[in-house]
């Protein structure tokens, strides 16, 4: 194989767990079904009443629902308004506003980085599958396998982290990492809206559909490499 191609493989093979990633963070930011589960778990219209604010469940699903919105949408800063005493003010302070505004930068990054890992894969592979020769399509099988076992010792390697050093202690440095601010802490509604224990809970469900995923793909190009095998195609 030449270089070109030795490239071009590589990169479709590095580009699968990407894409697996960022595909599981898209869909956890822009999943109702999360945010609700995360409010219905942690009594999280409790402690809002404990502070002051009552809400109801429909009106915390609307919340969250707005949130949606907003990390899709074109505005800089969030501006969600609820009600308390018949009065409507805004709901987060302007450092929380100014924390949601970087999170809105590391959702949309996440966005271009699926959309190019997407193109690309769709590309090299849509090459592999509408070629005659079969030995191209069994290399392109063999990159789809050996990109998820590439995805799944990664995975395995983050869970031996959070085992050593555990789930606060990453989402902290995460945060150090990400975040060129102290809002993240920001006293107000934001964190009693995201209590930690969600974030714990949404990386897990991120890492089950991440390893869904690979197993998924790796199991249907491993099921074609057996059967072009028995035919005697290799």
């Amino acid at each position: 194989m030449k270089i070109p191609g030795i490239i071009t493989r590589w990169l479709f093979i590095l580009c699968l767990p990407v894409l697996l990633l960022t595909a599981s963070i898209g869909g956890a930011a822009n999943s109702l079904w999360l945010y609700k589960y995360g409010f219905e778990r942690y009594d999280v219209s409790q402690d809002l009443a404990a502070s002051g604010l009552e809400l109801t469940d429909s009106e915390l699903e609307d919340i969250y629902a707005g949130l949606i919105s907003y990390f899709n949408s074109g505005e800089d800063y969030i501006s969600l308004t609820v009600a308390r005493d018949g009065k409507s003010f805004n709901l987060f302070t302007p450092e929380e506003a100014i924390h949601f505004r970087d999170v809105k930068g590391l959702i949309w990054l996440d966005y271009r980085v699926l959309a190019g890992t997407l193109v690309y894969v769709l590309a090299y592979a849509g090459a592999g599958l509408f070629r005659r020769r079969g030995n191209y399509r069994r290399q392109l099988a063999r990159g789809v396998v050996g990109s998820s076992g590439i995805t799944l010792t990664v995975i395995l390697g983050l869970v031996l982290l959070d085992t050593i050093f555990g789930f606060r202690q990453l989402f902290y440095q995460f945060h150090r990492l990400f975040f060129t601010n102290p809002y993240w802490s920001a006293k107000g509604y934001m964190l009693l809206l995201f209590p930690e224990p969600f974030f714990n809970d949404a990386a897990l469900f991120g890492t089950l559909a991440i390893v869904t995923g690979a197993i998924a793909l790796g199991g249907v190009a491993g099921g074609y490499l057996l059967a072009t095998r028995k035919r005697g195609a290799i």
